[in-house]
């Protein structure tokens, strides 16, 4: 509960008073609490932020995510990809950066939040290879993304506004709606015929491994010093 402190406890009530965001780096009320996602810097990671919504929400499988209602998390995620540069020095590629939520079974807090950060190079390199193959509905991967076959599929958006990622994954693959918890979701920037995009990810919870999107974020940024 340690993010849901920060944000409830600090966050907000310092935001609501005029002193800043702070512990936060961002707090985005423009809908109220109820809608609100204040952006936390990690302490893991050289530029890692956490979107988390300021509504009391404890994860992917949380049915208020799937609603009309639900805060716009991964636009306002999206959105600190600048927070991410700013702790970097340089502009990124959209490419670069991914949005990350984790499975019920694979995260340390109840207490959603998504991982904004840099893309772990070899996966930034396998989806601009992959692209071409991708179009509106979620299909399995024919390589493999960091030693997992994820379910993939393509979103025409600049920025995730009015689109809705979770929604998209319980709707859209067969039965993921009634195991949210056990899903991992990713957003990571695309172009699309020079349109900007996004690429989702899906994987799912095993025994073995899985339900770790998180692992196809690079939280050392890498790709920040290699790519043009």
């Amino acid at each position: 509960m340690a993010l849901w402190r920060i944000v409830h406890d600090a966050c907000v009530p310092h935001f609501e008073a005029g002193e800043g965001p702070k512990p936060c780096e961002r707090v985005d009320l423009s809908g109220g609490v109820e809608e609100g996602v204040a952006i936390l810097k990690d302490l893991v990671g050289v530029a890692q932020m956490l979107a988390i919504p300021t509504r009391r929400i404890t994860g992917i499988e949380d049915p208020q995510m799937l609603a009309s209602d639900a805060p716009p998390v991964f636009t306002v995620a999206w959105s600190a990809k600048t927070l991410v540069e700013a702790r970097l020095g340089r502009t990124l590629p959209r490419e670069a950066v991914g949005l990350a939520i984790n499975s019920k079974w694979a995260r340390s807090q109840d207490q959603l939040h998504v991982h904004v950060d840099c893309v772990a190079v070899p996966v930034a390199k396998a989806l601009a290879e992959y692209a071409s193959a991708l179009d509106g509905q979620w299909r399995a991967m024919t390589v493999p993304l960091q030693g997992r076959v994820y379910f993939a599929r393509r979103v025409d958006s600049a920025d995730l506004l009015n689109v809705a990622p979770l929604k998209l994954l319980a709707d859209g693959l067969e039965g993921a709606r009634a195991q949210m918890a056990a899903y991992s979701l990713a957003a990571i920037g695309a172009a699309f015929d020079g349109k900007p995009g996004f690429v989702l990810l899906a994987d799912q919870f095993s025994l073995e491994s899985g339900g770790h999107a998180e692992d196809l974020e690079d939280h050392d940024c890498a790709i920040a010093r290699s790519a043009p």
